[in-house]
């Protein structure tokens, strides 16, 4: 078995509109709630062992965040193909995760997350800002990954985990 987390970036500001999509920026939000995960993962015994991150800012800033927050010793590894990306391309993705690591975190964008998350496990999930999903994988590599083989054990938002 191993575990996967998809976490979707964190709320990003639209405050500068000569930034591109690629270089936009957490916002006041955003800032508070990617922490929040982070003391949240911690608090349930969340840990990835690898961080698979798109290089967009406010997905690279959420990662950071998030791994600062949780105290967690993963490293974050850019990763360009998670940005646009389908849930075909984040399934093969993960394919690649060493099988050293028992649990990962790849954090990305929407629409590419909910699909991804009904790829493997059926479910069709909101996944809002900074939410958070848990899927227990039953592999043994992470290259056995295939579509359905994931059960979906909790999401979890920050709006309402701050509740």
């Amino acid at each position: 078995m191993r575990t996967l987390y998809i976490l979707r970036h964190a709320k990003s500001s639209w405050a500068d509109t000569s930034l591109s999509d690629f270089d936009r920026p957490l916002n006041d939000r955003g800032n508070r709630a990617a922490p929040f995960m982070g003391e949240l993962m911690t608090q349930k015994g969340l840990e990835p062992s690898i961080i698979l991150s798109s290089p967009a800012v406010r997905a690279k800033n959420t990662a950071l965040l998030v791994k600062k927050a949780g105290n967690f010793p993963a490293e974050i590894i850019p990763e360009d193909k998670i940005y646009e990306s389908s849930p075909q391309r984040l399934r093969e993705i993960v394919s690649q995760i060493d099988d050293t690591h028992q649990s990962a975190m790849i954090v990305g964008h929407n629409p590419g997350m909910e699909g991804f998350i009904r790829l493997l496990t059926g479910s069709a999930e909101t996944m809002s800002t900074a939410a958070l999903a848990v899927i227990e994988l039953k592999i043994n590599n992470w290259d056995e990954i295939i579509d359905g083989c994931g059960e979906l054990l909790s999401v979890y938002r920050p709006k309402d985990e701050m509740k």
